[in-house]
């Protein structure tokens, strides 16, 4: 495991930053600049690294992180090359969810968004492709995860990653920093609904 990378991945939204913490918090030694601060959107911090995004043009600094999680929007991944091995963690979420999410820190930030049936079906496109990719490549091995399910059963969820990574990671840990009150924007099976409830006003802040 020494030699390998491991990657946490997914949409934006998709719970990312969760898993990233979890994974600092299990004893996985994590690469991030803090460059990105905590904010409302993402209270507990993203746990970002900026030459993660750069990755089509420079690959110097991956060799350094073998033993190491950072985390990787799904669109870079294709850019990851062969000449390493690469354990990843895809986070995976109801689209709707992920784009309401999305849209409201969009707003936050008085930046556009994309209509949302339209960018659903571009997140559905580039799921097809991504998983499609990853399932072809030797050098990856892959773990999907349900934000939704690690939040309603996080240790479970937590044991499953510990397997996968085949680390003594500290499981009880992982556990206490999942927090469910952060799950602001989550789709109500109701009869005859098509689109995610609206969560409350002032209960918009959330995990990546």
């Amino acid at each position: 495991m020494a030699s390998e990378i491991i990657i946490v991945s997914g949409l934006p939204r998709s719970g990312t930053s969760l898993m990233m913490q979890m994974l600092e918090s299990g004893g996985v030694p994590i690469v991030t600049d803090h460059i990105r601060a905590p904010d409302e959107d993402n209270p507990k911090g993203y746990r970002e690294f900026e030459l993660a995004k750069k990755i089509e043009k420079d690959t110097t600094w991956l060799p350094a992180t073998r033993g190491k999680a950072f985390k990787m929007v799904s669109q870079l991944l294709f850019h990851l090359p062969p000449t390493e091995r690469y354990r990843i963690i895809f986070m995976e979420r109801d689209l709707d969810e992920m784009l309401i999410s999305q849209e409201k820190m969009l707003k936050r930030l008085g930046r556009p968004g994309a209509p949302h049936e339209e960018m659903k079906q571009a997140f559905v496109r580039h799921l097809d492709k991504v998983h499609r990719w990853l399932n072809s490549q030797p050098h990856v091995t892959i773990l999907r995860v349900s934000y939704k399910d690690l939040l309603h059963r996080p240790a479970e969820l937590a044991e499953q990653v510990r397997s996968f990574l085949a680390q003594d990671l500290n499981i009880e840990k992982m556990t206490q920093t999942v927090d469910r009150s952060l799950y602001r924007n989550r789709r109500e099976s109701r009869v005859g609904e098509t689109h995610p409830t609206p969560p409350a006003p002032e209960a918009d802040a959330e995990e990546e």
